[in-house]
Formats: structure tokens, sequence, C-alpha cells
């Protein structure tokens, strides 16, 4: 007679709980697995819920498992053990040449692979894989070395490394300024120009909105004489390059195209924006040596564009 099993929760949710277990805390079990806070939260509910058993106590802001949570934290670390163990014995007979990073789609589309070449000029024996998301990874799981991520200071993992700030401005091609009808000489021209917008109708991204940078001015009830509005950022930067509007520039990601004077910026200001770039390095790969030297290229790279 066949027995039947029940059915597994997902690794994710073992994975998650094993860290919250171990932590104590759900934001630092987030820090660790590169996830939110709230990321980490669900996926306990989730997990509660398929058993069907409560696994924490939830304090006045502490945690305490459950008897049924201590029983599991101990089966969940010993087979996360496991798997780790297991993982890098297979990582050992593995590709050492092969350095896999992580960023956003803006930041590799317009920074990161215009500048690949030089890093493999200088280290000629490592080979890159880009896997660019604007997703959450796990560095694990997805066999991730680097992760560039762009984000608040404060929510910025243990051990990651600040790789540079950002400069919000607009950013246009030098052909607009030649139009005397419509000149481009204070922020308040902007009422007469095509403004790019960076589309983003659930309010997800504020900070590639115009806001913080209209509101410096005094300007956030201006009214331009068009929209464009484009799914990403780099879609939308080469809108402004080709001349079909004014859009709002990001250092670092514009400053090539600053240098090459494919764009200018027609006003001086500038807003500093709160968040930064910074570099993450997956534990699992913090001693290869094509990791050291891929975040020693990196700086290099930003120092000399300061």
């Amino acid at each position: 007679m066949r027995t039947t099993r029940r059915r597994l929760p997902s690794l994710d949710l073992i994975r998650g709980f094993e860290a919250a277990a171990r932590a104590l805390s759900f934001t630092r079990a987030g820090a660790e697995l590169h996830v939110t806070q709230s990321a980490v939260s669900r996926q306990i509910k989730a997990l509660e819920d398929h058993l069907e058993t409560k696994l924490f106590t939830r304090l006045n802001r502490a945690l305490k498992l459950t008897a049924e949570g201590e029983a599991l934290y101990v089966t969940a670390q010993s087979v996360m053990r496991q798997l780790e163990d297991a993982t890098a014995r297979l990582d050992s007979g593995s590709d050492a040449r092969l350095l896999t990073v992580t960023t956003t789609v803006s930041f590799a589309a317009l920074w990161l692979v215009p500048r690949l070449a030089r890093f493999r000029k200088a280290s000629p024996g490592t080979d890159v894989r880009l896997a660019a998301t604007n997703g959450t990874t796990n560095m694990q799981r997805d066999r991730i070395d680097i992760a560039i991520r762009f984000m608040e200071p404060r929510a910025a993992p243990a051990g990651a490394v600040s790789l540079t700030g950002e400069a919000v401005f607009p950013v246009c091609s030098p052909a607009l300024l030649t139009d005397r009808a419509r000149p481009l000489k204070k922020p308040a021209d902007l009422a007469r120009q095509v403004m790019l917008h960076y589309d983003d109708p659930a309010g997800q991204y504020p900070w590639l909105a115009w806001g913080q940078w209209l509101d410096a001015f005094n300007l956030a009830a201006l009214k331009p004489a068009g929209i464009a509005r484009y799914s990403h950022y780099d879609q939308l930067i080469q809108a402004a390059i080709a001349g079909e509007g004014v859009a709002l520039g990001r250092t670092p990601l514009v400053t090539r195209f600053l240098k090459s004077g494919a764009l200018v910026a027609p006003f001086k200001d500038r807003v500093a924006g709160s968040r930064a770039y910074f570099i993450i390095v997956a534990p699992h790969a913090a001693a290869r040596p094509p990791v050291t030297q891929f975040v020693a290229w990196l700086q290099r790279e930003i120092r000399r564009e300061s």
C-alpha cells in the first residue's frame, strides 16, 4: 500500500524561517538574505499557514520561538547546513573563471556594460556573467557573487561597501539649447518643453520621478508643454539623447553622456539624492580572487569619474 507523503513547504520558506529563528529578528534575517523585513514576515506567515502551526510568539520588539518552532528550527538548521556543504562541494568543481554579478537594469545598461571591456582587459582570466534585474535576488540560491544595489544607506546590509551616491538634475540633447523659441536658461523654462518621465503608475519608485527636483525649486505646480513616459530608465535617457525632451538625469548613470556631449545639463543646480549604490559580496564568494578584483575595479572606475 502506497503511503501518501505530505506536501513539503518550499525551500525559500525554510531558508527564511531558519534565518529568522537564528537571529530572532525578521529585520536581521532580511538583511542576511537580501530581502526586506516584510518579505521575511510574509514567508513566516506562509510557512505557519502551511503547517497550521504557530512558529513564533511576537513580543514587543522581540521574537520568541514556540515549542513547535524550536523543534522545526533544529531540523531546518541541520538541513540547511547539509545543503550548504553539498553546494560548496559542487562549487569547488565549477569554473573558477566565472564571476556572476547582478544589478539593476538601468545601472547595467547605462553604466556597467559600456565599461566591462576595461575590466576584461585588466583581468583577462575572468569571465563575467551579468544578471540584470530590478527584482530581489537570493545570492546563495541564484549563485550570485556580487550585487550592486541602489538603496537607502540605512537599508544596506552589514558588510556592504558604498560605491557612489547620486546627483539629480535635468539633461537634454544639446540641440534643444539652440531652439530660440523655447529657451532653457532657468528651471521655470521647463514649462516650454516636453518632460520625459519614468512610467511608474503604482508609485513604487518615487526617487525616479521629477517631484523631488521640482519641489527643490518651488516648481511643483509646473505644467510642461508635453509629457512622454517610458517603462525603463535607459529608454528615457536614450529618448533625451535623441532630442525628444528633457529627462531627469542621475549620476553616475548619465556621466559618460555628459562627457561625450551627447547630453548637456542646461542648469547648474543639482539635488543630492538620498539613495546610493552599494556593493554586496555574497559570503560564499568573499575569498575568491575574481571577486576582490572586480570590487577594486568598480571603485577605480567610480574614482575616474569624480
